[in-house]
C-alpha cells in the first residue's frame, strides 16, 4: 500500500513539474507554475516520508521545519537584487547534498563489506551481503540494518558496482558544483573580484584534475578503497573553484544556469544511488533545462558553450581600444524636454535599475508617456541583470505590460527609428565595444546598438565602469547624455515634467 501511494505520488509529482517548467516560459502562466512547483515539491516530500524505508520521524520532522523556517526568513530578507546570488547559493547546497549522500553510501558499502569479513564471508559475489549471509546459515547478520543499508545489503555484486560508479559520479559533480556554486556566489555579491582569474597552467590544470579523477575511478571500481573517492572529492573541489574563478563577470548569468544545471545532474545521480525515481527525473529535468537555456544564452552573447564550461572568458587576447571624449551630462529638465519631444521611446533596464529598486518609477514613466499619446517599448538583452529573466520578473512585478517587453532580436533593428533611447542601470549589454574592438573582453557579442537612436539618455550613478570592469564607448558618443544620480530618484524628478 505504502509503495503504491508513493510511486503514484511521484508520478502526479513528475507531471506538476513538467508542468512547472513549461509554464515558465511566458510571463502570463508563470505565476500559476510557480504554484504547481510547490504542490508538486510538497507532494513529493509528504510521498517520500510516509513511503517504504522511511524512518527517523522525529529527525524528519525537526530537519523540515528548521529548513522551512531559514527558506522563510531568507525569502523575506533576500531583495531581487540579491536573487542571483541567492540561485547560486542553493545550488551549492544541492551539490553539498550530493557529497554527503555519496559518502554516506560508501559508508554503509564498507559497514556491509566489515560486516561479512567478521563473519567469515569475504566473498559473496554474485549473490547480494544478505542472501550471502542467508546461504551461509547467518540469517540474522544484517537484522539491525534497515532503511537505505538495508537497500544495499540486498543489492548483489553487479549492482553494487553500477552503485559505486552511481556514488562517484554523483560525488564528483556535486563537489564540482559546491564549490563553482560558492565562488559564483562571491563574484556576484561582490565578495570575490568578477575578474576572470586562473592559477598559473590554467586549463592544464582542470584538464589534469579531470583526468587524475578518471584514474581514481577506475581504482575505486577495482577496489582500492575509500581514498580514491576522498582524494577525488578534493580534485572536484578545485576543478569547481578554478573554473568559475576563470570566468569573467560578463558571463556570470551563463554560469548560473550552467551551475543549475551541474546542480541538476548531482540530483540525479543522488537519485540513482537512493533509488528515488522522481529524483531522477526532477534531476534530468532541471539538467537538462539548464544546459538547454546555457546553450541558448550562449548562443545569444556569441559564447561557445564548451568554452563556458571549461571556462575561461572574461580575458582580454591585447590592448583594448582608447576610449576618447568626455562624458557630458545632462539634468531632469533636459531628460523631459526631450521625452516630451519625442514619438517614440525605447527603455533599456539593466542592474543599476534593480539595485535602485526603480522599477516602479519606470512603470509609472512608461503609463504617463503612453497616455501622452508615445509609443514606448522595453528592450531586454538575454544577460540583463545578473541571472537570466531578471529584468523581465522586475518588470512583471511593476505590472509593465508583457506586450511591450521585447527581447533584443525583436527589437534591435528600432534603434535608428527610435527618438529617444533610457539606458538605465546598463552598461555591457548596450557597449559598442563589442562590435567595434576586437580586443574587448566582449568582442563578439550581440549587443543592443543603442547607440543608433537619434538621443541617448544614461542613467547611471557615476563614470565608473559596469560589472565586468570594461569602459563602454557609449557614455562618449555625440548623441548620449549622462543623467548622473540614483536611478529611482532620477526617473521620480522627471515624472511632474512629462506632459
Amino acid at each position: 500500500m505504502e509503495y503504491g501511494f508513493t510511486t503514484a505520488a511521484y508520478v502526479v509529482a513528475a507531471v506538476l513539474f513538467i508542468l512547472s517548467l513549461g509554464g515558465l516560459s511566458g510571463q502570463e502562466s508563470a505565476k500559476r507554475a510557480v504554484w504547481y512547483g510547490i504542490v508538486g515539491m510538497g507532494l513529493a516530500v509528504v510521498a517520500t516520508l510516509y513511503g517504504p524505508g522511511a524512518g527517523n520521524w522525529f529527525v524528519s520532522v525537526v530537519m523540515i521545519a528548521i529548513g522551512g523556517g531559514i527558506g522563510w526568513v531568507v525569502a523575506q530578507r533576500v531583495q531581487m537584487t540579491e536573487m542571483p546570488q541567492l540561485v547560486a547559493a542553493m545550488h551549492s547546497l544541492v551539490g553539498l547534498a550530493a557529497v554527503f549522500i555519496g559518502f554516506n553510501a560508501e559508508i554503509e558499502m564498507w559497514r556491509i563489506a566489515s560486516t561479512l569479513a567478521d563473519a567469515g564471508l569475504n566473498t559473496c559475489d554474485p549473490l547480494s551481503a544478505v542472501a550471502c549471509a542467508a546461504q551461509a546459515g547467518q540469517a540474522n547478520l544484517f537484522a539491525d540494518f534497515a532503511g537505505f543499508a538495508l537497500k544495499i545489503a540486498q543489492k548483489t555484486g553487479a549492482e553494487i558496482a553500477v552503485l559505486k560508479i552511481e556514488v562517484f559520479l554523483g560525488v564528483f559533480i556535486g563537489a564540482v558544483t559546491f564549490t563553482g556554486s560558492v565562488v559564483a556566489y562571491g563574484k556576484l555579491a561582490g565578495k570575490v573580484d568578477g575578474k576572470a582569474k586562473k592559477l598559473p597552467g590554467g586549463h592544464m590544470l582542470n584538464a589534469g584534475a579531470a583526468l587524475g579523477s578518471l584514474i581514481l575511478l577506475v581504482l575505486y571500481f577495482n577496489g582500492a578503497g575509500s581514498w580514491t573517492l576522498i582524494l577525488m572529492t578534493l580534485l572536484a573541489l578545485f576543478i569547481g573553484y578554478h573554473l568559475i574563478m576563470g570566468i569573467g563577470g560578463a558571463d556570470m548569468p551563463v554560469v548560473v544556469s550552467m551551475l543549475n544545471s551541474y546542480s541538476g545532474w548531482a540530483a540525479a545521480a543522488i537519485g540513482f544511488s537512493l533509488s528515488n525515481d522522481l529524483l531522477i527525473v526532477v534531476g534530468a529535468l532541471v539538467g537538462s533545462s539548464g544546459a538547454i537555456l546555457s546553450y541558448i544564452m550562449c548562443k545569444a552573447m556569441n559564447r561557445s558553450f564548451v568554452s563556458v564550461i571549461l571556462g575561461g572568458f572574461g580575458g582580454t587576447t591585447g590592448p583594448q581600444m582608447e576610449v576618447v571624449g568626455e562624458q557630458i551630462a545632462i539634468d531632469g529638465d533636459g531628460v523631459a524636454n526631450a521625452l516630451n519631444d519625442a514619438d517614440s521611446v525605447i527603455i533599456v533596464p539593466g542592474y543599476g535599475m534593480a539595485v535602485a529598486q526603480a522599477q516602479q518609477s519606470v512603470s509609472e514613466l512608461t503609463r504617463k508617456l503612453r497616455a501622452a499619446g508615445k509609443t514606448v517599448r522595453f528592450a531586454i538583452h538575454p544577460v540583463a541583470g545578473r541571472l537570466p529573466g531578471h529584468m523581465n520578473v522586475l518588470l512583471a512585478e511593476a505590472k509593465v505590460p508583457y506586450d511591450i517587453v521585447l527581447e533584443m532580436d525583436e527589437i534591435n533593428e528600432d534603434f535608428p527609428e527610435t527618438d529617444v533611447v533610457i539606458v538605465i542601470g546598463s552598461n555591457d549589454i548596450v557597449n559598442p565595444a563589442a562590435q567595434e574592438d576586437p580586443n574587448s573582453p566582449i568582442a563578439g557579442m550581440p549587443v543592443l546598438e543603442v547607440w543608433k537612436a537619434k538621443q541617448v539618455f544614461v542613467s547611471k550613478r557615476g563614470q565608473g565602469t559596469g560589472y565586468s570592469g570594461i569602459e563602454n564607448p557609449l557614455f562618449y558618443k555625440e548623441n548620449t547624455r549622462m543623467f548622473y544620480g540614483d536611478a529611482k530618484k532620477s526617473i521620480d524628478s522627471i515624472l511632474p515634467l512629462i506632459k
